[in-house]
């Protein structure tokens, strides 16, 4: 550059190359890192996304897991009234073999007893009685 007067005359050559190199230097790796930071933020964006997804997807599968250990409890049960109710049948049904059937002739006739048959008042008033020969109705404190 030589100055004349107010007015500066620059010399073409290779300082205007070297000026505009470092310019278009510059915008690429401008446009470079704008690029990587959209590709920073679209992968930040997917992380949390898929963050959140797959704690929903946890609960889920924790809900799902709570109902299927409560249905194997129930079915667990369910087979143990089976099988004893099996048994049960399997036992009356081999016990048809060993009773045999009753004739008239086989059975015994007992007399009937009485019941003897208590007034409600006699039966409070012994009750009354009885209880203060326990000395559970006492006088004072």
């Amino acid at each position: 550059m030589k100055p004349f007067g107010n007015i500066l005359f620059l010399k073409k050559g290779s300082y205007d190359s070297k000026n505009s190199s470092e310019k278009i230097f510059k915008r690429n790796i401008k446009l470079i890192h704008q690029v990587f930071d959209t590709i920073n933020i679209s992968f930040l964006v997917l992380i949390s996304t898929l963050f959140f997804l797959s704690f929903d997807s946890q609960r889920k599968w924790s809900n799902t897991y709570k109902t299927l250990s409560k249905t194997k409890a129930i079915n667990a049960n369910l087979i143990d009234y089976i099988s004893k109710t099996e048994e049960f049948y399997i036992n009356e049904l081999e016990s048809l073999n060993t009773y045999r059937k009753t004739k008239p002739k086989d059975l015994i006739y007992l007399n009937r007893i009485e019941v003897k048959k208590e007034s409600l008042f006699k039966k409070y008033f012994k009750n009354f009685i009885e209880g203060f020969n326990d000395s559970n109705y006492q006088r004072g404190y």
